[in-house]
């Protein structure tokens, strides 16, 4: 079981470097991982487990957060219209995304990151994502607001890319240009 101890923190080489793409069809210790990593997910949302296990809540979890070189993204979580996204991706990459640009009114945080972190988070308003599941079957999804930027989070970490790498260091809360917010 995927733990807080397992995932790496700020400054650890592996959340800044390319993760390489896997071979796929997976071999099962692979398999075994992304089903781990969307069990930590699952079980990090779960208040007597979280609780229990002292697991921060997340939403999304890639390879590199656990030290590991590999393209591999779990996210499980409902965004606010009720639709629940759980999918353990293999070699995601955005094909498209729209000119227009979103932002977690909220701002974002990150399971490798213990401080908070203020400050608006440029993102694509919407995004096409191909990638395999663990199975090796293609995957094409359509994506906007909350699960956009999910989505974007984890690949970026998939590419050595912080989340606050985003963030206008002279004034954090500027409005990211054409952009809407995301509640």
């Amino acid at each position: 079981m995927i733990t807080m101890k397992d995932i790496v923190r700020e400054g650890h080489p592996s959340l800044t470097e390319v993760a390489d793409e896997v071979d796929i069809p997976l071999n099962e210790s692979d398999k075994q991982l992304i089903e781990d990593m969307l069990m930590f997910l699952k079980n990090s949302q779960d208040e007597e487990i979280a609780e229990k296990y002292q697991l921060r809540a997340g939403v999304g979890l890639a390879a590199p957060q656990l030290g590991l070189n590999k393209r591999l993204v779990a996210v499980h979580f409902e965004d606010p219209n009720g639709k629940h996204y759980s999918y353990g991706l293999v070699n995601p990459k955005i094909i498209s995304h729209s000119v227009e640009k979103s932002y977690l009114s909220t701002g974002e945080g990150c399971l490798s990151v213990d401080r908070p972190v203020e400050g608006y988070v440029p993102r694509h308003a919407r995004v096409t994502v191909k990638a395999f599941d663990k199975e090796g079957n293609p995957l094409k999804l359509r994506l906007k607001g909350y699960a956009a930027v999910v989505f974007q989070h984890e690949i970026d970490h998939l590419n050595g890319i912080m989340f606050y790498d985003h963030i206008n260091q002279e004034q954090p809360f500027a409005v990211p240009e054409n952009a809407t917010p995301v509640e």
